[in-house]
């Protein structure tokens, strides 16, 4: 456990704790809280004395039913009989449940730069090694880098797209070839979807489970944390071969026994919306990101944004020998504003900054961003 490194965001948050007033662009949550048919569904459940019983490890029926209808309708995948639903406590459970379903101690698992850093740190407790595979200046794949990252000691190769911390959306084509060269090479594609419904100006995302032939080596990840508002309810729903579901099932009950399910009724309710329930917020995100876009550019002359068509994150580079975390630190001590250094993400080769949009409203992001710019022609320019 000292190799694993300490996650970044309550660190930030005892930051911010330490000197009142700050406003955080650092965590990844959205401003709004669950649909009313979520909440809806509670009440008649919790009058059914049975619903205070364990549930089945892999999830109740009736989601799994709601979530393979999300999946035909939304994502244009059709469950079959290579596949198998599991209901977890998030996706960051789901994504531990993989490594522990597919590897032995010392196995390698690729994870592109920059990477969501539970990933790493998930790979790492489970005494295997991450192997980081650089991206261009957008932060796309270089999908023929990810083949030369394939030993025999590979197990996966991970995509997060719209990504966390980049904001990047990988195209269909590339994500097919990453699928491919699983396929082939004979190890899983993870797959983490969780911010499938936020891209911006036209941008569409793509499911790697679509692929045809995929089923077998294909492992998606789903959220209800972004789309739905539902963060603190801890629902994430994976879509996994059918030939791993065993190993699954034995790594979860042993952790959970079973996802909440009250919290799994109010998914269901969640679920019968869809994305028309998030479109709404999207109209306001674009503005706020527009906004940011526009504030940033006054630091073109040492502050790098790359392009970011997804989720609801920048990740900035600086041009200065100032380590992320110093800067951090300054920010929140002298300015008011917090982000999320890159290191966490694996960017330890330069200065990055993580900037996130969805927890605030737009007067506040605004003040915000404005603070950063301030801080940032003062800290870089000096």
């Amino acid at each position: 456990m000292p190799d694993v490194q300490s996650p970044i965001i309550p660190v930030v948050g005892e930051l911010i704790r330490r000197h009142p007033g700050t406003i955080s662009l650092g965590q990844g949550v959205v401003h709004y809280g669950p649909p009313q048919q979520a909440i809806g569904r509670i009440a008649a459940f919790l009058a059914d004395p049975n619903n205070h019983k364990y549930g089945l490890v892999q999830g109740i029926p009736a989601l799994h039913e709601a979530f393979a209808t999300k999946l035909r309708g939304e994502n244009g995948v059709v469950p079959g009989p290579d596949h198998r639903l599991v209901v977890t406590a998030g996706a960051n459970m789901g994504f531990i449940n993989a490594i522990y379903a597919l590897t032995d101690p010392e196995d390698e698992i690729i994870l592109p730069l920059p990477y969501f850093f539970n990933h790493e740190m998930a790979i790492t407790m489970a005494n295997c090694r991450p192997v980081l595979v650089p991206t261009d200046d957008d932060y796309q794949l270089d999908t023929d880098a990810l083949e030369r990252a394939v030993t025999d000691k590979t197990r996966a190769i991970v995509t997060v797209s719209p990504n966390n911390p980049s904001g990047a959306v990988y195209s269909e084509a590339v994500l097919r070839r990453v699928n491919d060269i699983c396929r082939r090479r004979g190890i899983y594609h993870i797959s983490d979807e969780a911010y499938e419904y936020f891209t911006y100006d036209g941008v569409e995302h793509f499911s790697s489970a679509r692929i045809d032939g995929s089923a077998e080596h294909t492992i998606s990840l789903f959220s209800l944390s972004k789309s739905f508002g539902m963060a603190s309810w801890r629902i994430g729903l994976m879509l996994i071969p059918r030939s791993l579901f065993e190993s699954i099932r034995k790594a979860q009950d042993t952790v959970l026994i079973c996802p909440p399910v009250v919290c799994q009724e109010a998914a269901i309710g969640a679920l019968e919306v869809g994305a028309d329930y998030c479109r709404p917020y999207l109209a306001g995100y674009a503005d706020v990101r527009a906004h940011v876009l526009g504030r940033l550019a006054e630091l073109n002359d040492f502050c790098t944004v790359p392009r970011a068509d997804g989720a609801f994150y920048f990740l900035l580079r600086l041009d200065t020998d100032l380590d992320s975390m110093q800067v951090v630190e300054r920010l929140v001590r002298e300015f008011g504003v917090a982000v999320i250094p890159g290191t966490t993400f694996g960017m330890d080769r330069g200065c990055y900054l993580r900037i996130a949009y969805g927890a605030l409203d737009k007067q506040t992001v605004a003040e915000g961003i404005g603070r950063l710019v301030r801080g940032l022609n003062q800290i870089v320019r000096g």
